[in-house]
């Protein structure tokens, strides 16, 4: 089913529904939009950070320890 006749669907249903059901429809509408504004911002901070060289000095971080620096070896 394409999107429009979906649409029209629902719309034939909520035309049977009591005021407060529709309310708790919209509600679950402003829940679905909000997840996917959120989805979203949250897709772009993780590009932006990935594209970002804020962390580049962590790729030339000298190492500080090795293996003969610990008192004790687990196999």
């Amino acid at each position: 089913m394409d999107k429009q006749k979906l649409i029209e669907a629902s719309v034939l249903k909520m035309n049977k529904l009591s005021e407060s059901k529709l309310q708790e429809v919209e509600d679950f509408i402003e829940f679905l939009l909000n997840k996917i504004e959120n989805e979203t911002l949250n897709l772009g901070i993780q590009k932006l950070t990935e594209e970002s060289s804020a962390f580049d000095y962590l790729k030339e971080e000298e190492e500080l320890y090795s293996v003969s620096d610990l008192k004790e070896k687990f196999k």
